[in-house]
């Protein structure tokens, strides 16, 4: 099809001239002048830019570069070469785990990887909100950053802290020294039986997950809250008092004022913990665990960092890892997509 001058031209009846558009010269001037646009936007707030530098710096040698190396999984592993210059081998190590040697172990891993996140997302994920909404009801300024910080405090410690507290707090009796004081409290009040405390909580593999997410509610639920409560604060008076005006007590407004408002909010928060489904830091799980709980302890993490560093075989650990992140990132899509149709919120 032939263009014609009056596609791009606007024709004068009382001159018999064809001239420009206003509204078409002023979309072709930025088109031909984006560049120096973006340019001088950079140069006006330069200073907002350079600040991006170091947060691209890190996501470029810790997110960006490594992903050379998941060509292992896919080739032979060798320490001398490059793994560029390693032998191609196919799907091979992809086949160990799915129908091989190591599938029993990574299935098993897979199972548990994805039960201790479900979990966290059933009870972990709510608790912040819970908690956010507690901080809105505490009306002296003095009392509720007391307790802010208070229950900020548990996620400025490091896991190797917390999970030795932990252990100390549920350690197993002997001849040295007695029961840690919460295995002597769950023994007397009839949670676990006086042969599982002395013996050892953390060795039995029925009570890792549970300890596992409480420890993780504790650790992440005053710090997570503060999305929350800045969501909350957010929240214009007029609506509340319209809802009183309506004869709405504080349940009510919670229920028809305060998560309306914060909904937003929540389902993007959701969408991103949904996309970290499968991804369990590995260092909490590796401090916590021994062989006795591997039933319900063994994550996909731990299992590559066993694959890896103990037995030496690199390209199954990292097709492992690979796999794990794969079903993360469909997990994320399929996350979004649902959002996006049911409440017309989504990350992109």
């Amino acid at each position: 099809m032939k263009a014609k001058a009056s596609d791009y031209l606007k024709y004068d009846e009382t001159t018999g001239i064809y001239t420009e558009d206003p509204e078409q010269a002023v979309r072709d001037d930025v088109e031909k002048h984006y560049w120096l646009n973006v340019l001088r936007t950079i140069g006006k707030d330069w200073r907002l830019y350079l600040m991006l530098v170091p947060m691209i710096l890190v996501f470029l040698f810790w997110r960006y570069f490594p992903m050379y190396e998941l060509l292992g999984s896919f080739k032979v592993y060798d320490v001398v070469k490059p793994v560029a210059k390693q032998n191609f081998q196919g799907f091979s190590a992809f086949k160990i785990l799915i129908v091989g040697s190591e599938s029993t172990r990574f299935w098993m891993a897979l199972r548990n990887t994805f039960l201790l996140s479900f979990y966290g997302l059933c009870f972990g994920f709510p608790m912040p909100i819970i908690v956010a909404l507690f901080f809105n009801e505490i009306r002296s300024n003095i009392a509720r950053s007391a307790y802010q910080v208070l229950t900020y405090l548990p996620k400025f410690m490091s896991t190797v802290v917390m999970t030795t507290l932990v252990t100390l707090l549920l350690k197993q009796g002997s001849i040295i020294g007695g029961m840690g004081i919460v295995s002597q409290f769950l023994a007397k009040i009839g949670i676990v039986s006086e042969e599982v405390a002395y013996s050892g909580i953390l060795k039995n593999p029925e009570f890792f997950r549970a300890i596992y997410q409480i420890t993780g509610i504790w650790e992440g639920a005053g710090y997570d809250s503060i999305v929350y409560f800045a969501a909350i604060i957010a929240i214009s008076p007029t609506s509340y008092e319209a809802a009183q005006i309506d004869g709405a007590g504080k349940m009510a407004q919670m229920r028809y004022v305060v998560l309306p408002s914060i909904l937003s909010t929540v389902v993007i928060m959701l969408i991103t913990r949904i996309g970290s489904l499968l991804s369990i830091g590995y260092e909490k799980v590796l401090l916590l665990y021994n062989p006795n709980t591997y039933t319900t302890a063994d994550v996909v993490s731990t299992l590559s960092y066993r694959l890896g560093i103990e037995n030496n075989i690199k390209s199954v650990a990292s097709a492992a890892e690979m796999m794990n992140n794969v079903v993360g990132m469909l997990l994320v899509i399929g996350a979004n997509t649902i959002a996006r149709k049911a409440s017309n919120v989504s990350l992109y």
